[in-house]
């Protein structure tokens, strides 16, 4: 017996380490049985999405780009596990009291936060209970307990036999691993992958235009004119991709209509299909950005479905929600006014990739990601400005989102070095608007024309190239940039993405080699 401490600390982060651990896994295994259900860090870390200003959010999206989500997850296991050394700490003090009442408070938090997401149930709150008890039974098993003694019956705690910790730490840690690893596989099941690739698209009725033959202009470099589903970035806030079954999807279309309306995914496929060219773009692209990209679209216009709904005069926004509670509200008349805005099924000639929002998403040519383009969409409702904000209007953005007109220098890479001819180039767009022209400079001097490819619409970005070979072997600066289809060159003050997307010149500093 120790009177004085009970197990050292490293014996208490141990202890802390597994019960987290085994707690964790056992939600895990629950997540691979129960399906609907979640991982508790999952509705931690969408409220902590949720609540995250707008300059973390795209501090975060500029360090880690469209890996800001799994480092989310693992800074909340961090901090989690984090939390389960302070349990195993106090246990080993002989605490008890205050490392169940801590790891009572971590499953409330978890319970808390599963409450208040869209659509709680008990088969969401399942991982959150049986991980927590989980947890509580391993302290009390390998942790140290209280005794009475029998010569003056006092209640005291007993130390704990390194021995038996050891043996019982290794049959948890063993635990931990096979259930969280039958856990996961489990949850495959759920998974849309094999549904995805058994899927048959419909025969498109409204082919999109020819790409004409000079589409790309063969410079190693630029990005090219489509971009593969498995490039194209992903931004948005759901930290577990949604797996959305077409045999349970419906969408509801309500509000300001005269006739609301109910749609099957075989609904949708029964419907005139549309094909389309069309760039997208987050706002939170920075100048120079990846998060933009240009891909071939297919499903039903989305003009189409809201005349057959009646649209009620006062209605001026469309209010769209995905499975995961997610709103965007987008203008009406941007939705009516004859561009290709489309319920979409399906991305580069193939059923739309989960990530991408399987089975079914909007786009809208024109306009920002988060005024338009809903992911795994379930729900539109036509309302007016003044009934409704959606997700990301009250942290700061503002309410018309139109895309930016903006040239990138795709190549050469900034820093480079060169010799002899050089060719300077890029992408530029003005989604909806098209580019009429793309200009270069060499530091700050005459603007001088770039070599632009031919696109099929206004709603693709345009790939563009200078043959630079006139200047002296040195390092420069070179800038770009693009002009609308109206003619109107793209800003030049430079501003921030928030609240409305940046704006400014890229730029790259180029040495010449003599």
């Amino acid at each position: 017996m120790n009177n004085g401490s009970y197990g050292s600390k490293k014996l208490g982060a141990v202890l802390g380490l597994l019960a987290t651990a085994v707690g964790l896994a056992a939600a895990e295994l629950v997540v691979g049985l129960v399906q609907g259900s979640s991982s508790p860090v999952v509705p931690v870390g969408q409220e902590f999405i949720d609540w995250t200003p707008k300059w973390l959010k795209n501090w975060a999206i500029e360090q880690f780009g469209t890996s800001d989500k799994a480092v989310l997850v693992s800074g909340a296991l961090i901090v989690v596990l984090g939390l389960g050394v302070v349990v195993g700490i106090l246990m080993m003090r002989g605490e008890r009291a205050g490392a169940f009442a801590l790891t009572g408070a971590i499953g409330v938090v978890g319970a808390w936060a599963v409450l208040i997401r869209p659509d709680p149930t008990i088969a969401k709150l399942l991982p959150t209970i049986v991980g927590t008890g989980v947890s509580i039974a391993v302290l009390w098993w390998l942790g140290p307990k209280p005794q009475v003694l029998e010569e003056d019956g006092h209640r005291v705690m007993m130390g704990v036999d390194r021995r038996q910790f050891l043996t019982g730490a290794v049959t948890v840690g063993s635990a931990a691993a096979v259930t969280g690893g039958v856990g996961r596989v489990l949850q495959q099941r759920f998974e849309v992958n094999e549904e995805r690739a058994n899927l048959a698209i419909p025969d498109v009725d409204n082919a999109a235009q020819a790409v004409p033959g000079d589409f790309e202009l063969g410079v190693e470099g630029i990005e090219s004119f489509v971009v593969p589903n498995d490039n194209f970035y992903r931004i948005d806030t759901a930290l577990v991709v949604p797996q959305v079954r077409v045999d349970t999807w419906k969408l509801q279309i309500s509000g300001l209509v005269d006739n609301p309306i109910e749609l099957t995914f075989d609904d949708l496929l029964a419907r005139p299909q549309i094909e389309r060219h069309i760039t997208l773009s987050c706002v939170s692209n920075p100048v120079g950005g990846d998060l933009v990209g240009n891909a071939l679209w297919q499903g039903v216009l989305l003009k189409d479905i809201l005349d057959e709904a009646g649209v009620q005069p006062d209605a001026e926004q469309v209010v769209s929600r995905s499975i995961d509670g997610w709103t965007c509200g987008s203008p009406l008349e941007s939705i009516m006014d004859g561009r290709d805005a489309m319920l979409a099924i399906a991305m580069n000639g193939e059923p739309l990739p989960a990530q991408h929002g399987y089975p079914v998403r909007i786009v809208v040519p024109g306009l920002f990601g988060y005024v338009s383009a809903t992911k795994w969409v379930t729900d539109i409702r036509l309302t007016r400005w003044d009934e409704f904000d959606a997700y990301w209007i009250p942290r700061g953005w503002s309410k018309l989102g139109p895309v930016k007109t903006m040239a990138r220098i795709d190549t050469p890479r900034s820093g480079s070095k060169r010799t002899g001819e050089v060719a300077i180039g890029g992408v530029a767009w003005a989604v909806h608007r098209g580019v009429s022209k793309v200009q270069i400079r060499v530091d700050e001097g005459e603007w001088r024309d770039a070599e632009m490819a031919s696109v099929p619409s206004n709603d693709t970005w345009v790939q563009w190239v200078y043959r630079l070979n006139d200047v002296e072997p040195r390092k420069h600066t070179i800038e770009a940039r693009a002009f609308d289809g109206m003619g109107e060159p793209q800003p030049s003050e430079p501003a921030a993405v928030a609240p409305n997307g940046a704006q400014g010149y890229h730029r790259i500093s180029l040495t010449i080699d003599g």
